[in-house]
Order: C-alpha cells, then sequence, then structure tokens
C-alpha cells in the first residue's frame, strides 16, 4: 500500500475515523492492529518475523533491566544477534554468496536463495536495536507493555522507511497523549500534500529520465547525458525520500505523535559534514550513536577518528544494499568527511559526529546550521558539495560496478552527448530551488501554515493544479527506499 495512492488515503480515513472515535483505552490497540493491517498488504506471511523480533527485544530489555554482569550482555547479545541475524540473512545471503562463488571462479547463480526482503526490515532492525541498546546503557527505561513497545516498532507511518524514530520521542508521545491542535493538523495536512506533491509531480518525473539511463547505459553515451541523468537521480531521490519522510510525519502527527525531521534542504549544504546533518537525518543521528561513538568516536586520536568516521560510513553504505557499489558510496563519503576534518571544513556547520543532531520540531524553521557563513556565500559552496554528492549518487544507482566505472569515465572524460533534462524538468529544478533558499533564508514556505486562510486555500488550488498537470500517475513506481 503506497502512500501517495487512493488505496492508501482511504486506509488512513477509515483508521483516524475508528481511532478517535475509540475509547481512549482502546487506541494503542486500534493503531497496532491497523499497523499489522497495515505491513500484511503487502506480504501477510512476514508478519510472522515482524512479531517475533517483536517478542525477542521485548522479553530481553527486560532481561537486561531485571539482571546484571553476564546475564545484561547475554540479554544484549542475543537482541543483537536476531535483529542482525534476520537482517543478514535475507539481505546478504546472495551477496555472500556471489562473493563466494567470484574467489572460486564459479558462477554464483546456481547457488542464489529465492530470499524476498521483508519490507521495512532495515529500519524496524535499527528501531528495535537502538532501544535494546538504550535500556542496556541505562538511558530508556524498559516498556513493561507488550501492546505499547509492538505499536512502537509496527507504527504504519514509519515501518516501511522510517523516520528512525528512538523510544525517548515516541513513548512519551504515547504514555502522555494529547491530541493535536487545529494548528498542527493544519500543518500535518499540509506536510501529507507536501510529501504527494514530491513523489507525484517531482521525483517520478526525474525517474523517467533517471531510469532510462542507468537502465541501459551503454546505449547512451555522452558526457552531457552521464551529467544529466546523474542530476535527474539527485532530484529523483532527494523528492522521492523526503516526499515519503513528509507524508510519514504528518501522517504521525495527525494521531498526535511528534516524529523528528529527517531532512532539512540537503542540497544546500556547504560541505560534506553538513550535507550529513541535513539528509536522512535519522540515520546519521542512528550512525552516530550506536556505530561512531562505539567505535571509540574521536576519542582515540586523529587517524583513529578518521578510521571510525571512514569505517561508519562504510557501514551505512552496507546497510542500504547488499552490492560493493553500496560499501564503495559509504566509502567514498567518509573518505570525503575525514577530509573535511583533516582540513577544518565544515566546521560551521557542526562535527560531523554529530549529524543528525537537533532534529525536530525546530528543524522546520528557516535557520539551518552554519547560518554563520550567510545566506549567498554558501550557496556557493553548495554547487561544488553537490557535484561531490552527484558523483557518489553514481555508486548509488548504477547497477553494477561496470556501469559504475562507465558512467564515471563518461562524467570526467569529454565526450559529445545528449543533455536529458527537459525543459520541464530545468523548470521544477530552478522553482524549487528558489522555494528552498526561500525555507533557508526565512522560513517561508513553514510559515504557509499560518498563514491567512486564502492563502492556504490559494496554496491548496496551486499543489492540486499541479498534481492534475504534472502529476505522474504509474504507481509501479514504488519509493526508492522501500528496496532498503
Amino acid at each position: 500500500m503506497l502512500f501517495h495512492t487512493a488505496e492508501f488515503a482511504l486506509f488512513l480515513a477509515v483508521v483516524l475515523a475508528v481511532f478517535y472515535s475509540a475509547p481512549l483505552g482502546l487506541r494503542r490497540f486500534v493503531l497496532l492492529g491497523s499497523s499489522y493491517l497495515f505491513y500484511m498488504f503487502w506480504n501477510p506471511y512476514f508478519i510472522v518475523l515482524l512479531v517475533a523480533l517483536t517478542a525477542i527485544d521485548y522479553g530481553a530489555a527486560l532481561w537486561i533491566a531485571q539482571s546484571s554482569g553476564r546475564g545484561r550482555k547475554l540479554a544484549l547479545g542475543i537482541s543483537l544477534a536476531a535483529n542482525l541475524g534476520f537482517l543478514g540473512f535475507f539481505k546478504y545471503t546472495n551477496f555472500f554468496i556471489d562473493n563466494v562463488a567470484w574467489l572460486m571462479g564459479v558462477p554464483p547463480a546456481g547457488y542464489h536463495l529465492a530470499l524476498i526482503l521483508p519490507l521495512g526490515i532495515s529500519f524496524h532492525t535499527f528501531q528495535s536495536i537502538s532501544y535494546v541498546v538504550d535500556v542496556y546503557r541505562g538511558q530508556q527505561e524498559p516498556i513493561r507493555s507488550p501492546i505499547d513497545y509492538a505499536l512502537f516498532i509496527a507504527f504504519f507511518p514509519q515501518l516501511v522507511a522510517g523516520p528512525i524514530v528512538r523510544a525517548s520521542e515516541f513513548f512519551p508521545d504515547l504514555h502522555h497523549w494529547q491530541a493535536p491542535s487545529r494548528a498542527r493538523v493544519q500543518e500535518a495536512a499540509a506536510m501529507i500534500v507536501t510529501g504527494v506533491v514530491k513523489k507525484l509531480v517531482l521525483a517520478d518525473q526525474f525517474a523517467a529520465v533517471a531510469d532510462g539511463y542507468f537502465g541501459a547505459v551503454a546505449a547512451t553515451p555522452g558526457t552531457p547525458a552521464a551529467w544529466s541523468a546523474t542530476i535527474a537521480f539527485a532530484a529523483q531521490i532527494f523528492f522521492d525520500f523526503s516526499g515519503y519522510t513528509d507524508i510519514a510525519i504528518g501522517t504521525a502527527a495527525l494521531f498526535g505523535f511528534h516524529f523528528p525531521m529527517n531532512f532539512r534542504r540537503p542540497y544546500l549544504a556547504a560541505s560534506i559534514t553538513g550535507f550529513w546533518r541535513r539528509w536522512h537525518m535519522s540515520l546519521s543521528r542512528w550512525l552516530r550513536h550506536y556505530v561512531y561513538i562505539p567505535l571509540g568516536g574521536n576519542r582515540g586520536g586523529t587517524l583513529a577518528t578518521y578510521r571510525n568516521l571512514i569505517l561508519t560510513m562504510l557501514i551505512g553504505g552496507l546497510w542500504h544494499g547488499a552490492s560493493w557499489n553500496f560499501v564503495l558510496w559509504g566509502g567514498y563519503h567518509g573518505v570525503l568527511l575525514a577530509a573535511e576534518r583533516a582540513l577544518g571544513i565544515g566546521a560551521g556547520e557542526g562535527a560531523a559526529e554529530g549529524a543528525g543532531e537537533g532534529a525536530g520540531e525546530g528543524s522546520r524553521k528557516g535557520a539551518g546550521p552554519g547560518q554563520a557563513l550567510g545566506l549567498w556565500p554558501r550557496v556557493l559552496r553548495a554547487v561544488p558539495v553537490f557535484a561531490l554528492v552527484c558523483v557518489s549518487w553514481v555508486f548509488f544507482r548504477a547497477r553494477t560496478l561496470a556501469d559504475t566505472t562507465l558512467v564515471l569515465q563518461r562524467m570526467f572524460g569529454w565526450q559529445s552527448g545528449a543533455f536529458l533534462l527537459q525543459k520541464r524538468h530545468i523548470a521544477f529544478l530552478a522553482v524549487t530551488l528558489l522555494l528552498a533558499l526561500a525555507e533557508e533564508a526565512r522560513g517561508w514556505v513553514t510559515r504557509l501554515g499560518s498563514a491567512p486562510a486564502w492563502a492556504q486555500a490559494a496554496a491548496l488550488a496551486l499543489v492540486l493544479a499541479c498534481i492534475e498537470i504534472f502529476g505522474v500517475t504509474d504507481q509501479s513506481i514504488p519509493f526508492v527506499y522501500f528496496q532498503f
């Protein structure tokens, strides 16, 4: 059930009606049942896996709280083994087989397992791990109610592709629930509409260009084609994933939950460090707290800090997909982060290990990291940073290492060819850039939620017109991060 479909709109309307009609004590049961039903729309059999992992981590946290010494470590180990074991089996088994077969010089196809990746497993396992580790560290009280914990893991707005919500963010809203104010409902509705526009009007328009090129790289030669297709994918993945996140956060808000923001105009970042403070912020924060800091963070000296940055990003890359392309993508960003730290670049936008901090309600304001630079100097610095990020997207999008190599050769060795972006694509980029700059400087878009009714009505009419004129209604284009 995709967020941008009429099917989901009907599902959401029914769940909202039942939720607010039910007695207060039954509402969490309504949400849990609806979330499991939402998950089972995709594949009813994998609900067993979701429930099993939920039960393991629920029990492990209680065990940790009631034990000491080796018992605590054993409980944590069982939880980590279950989550990482299931994730590793479904996501990386065939990747492992491919590499062993390559080393042995045999074709891997005959050894592949017919595995289906459970929807959202990368996200809900990370969310579970963060909870159990926080209990182990004494930073989170164990949740006594199995219903409450199951809802934390399965809550349908963020079950499939995040944002990755920590227990300390979710349970205060659940245990001290308050109905959203009228202003909050308006803001939530605006976020949902914005997310739908990002997906239908923008992401899927650019997807046609990116998919056409990267689906047959050899068929479209030329440097202009390579750069324009890569820019198309950069636009697609941003509008697609941030659009999903907008819908997820807005939907959660309708039920009275406050989720952390996941994007903050990342392509305006003046450094790679700043980019990771603005892109997929809940993952950046997760990597910091549960990978970078346990590796030693910046406590072991300069070289150890560089090593920890690179290792963290390598793990982040592998988390995205079972492919050497993703490993190289993560390593590329890790090297850039280490190089910036060595050169003192990006300090004004926050240290790299702090990526993702500060997400939340305040993140919606126009002021972003590194405001001391001034808007236009940062815009000028954002151009080469965007180019570096585009290079990384080649690793992310290309299907094979051979395709990656070919695209990079074309990007950095001039060869004539067609420019694949059409006038409407350039117009979309120009308009959204102007809106991003307005939001960065003044928070203009954010303040629309508190604008007079006539201004909101005009904005809604414009949005509906854009969907009608430019919207791509092909439901075969899923959200990019559904595959992770």
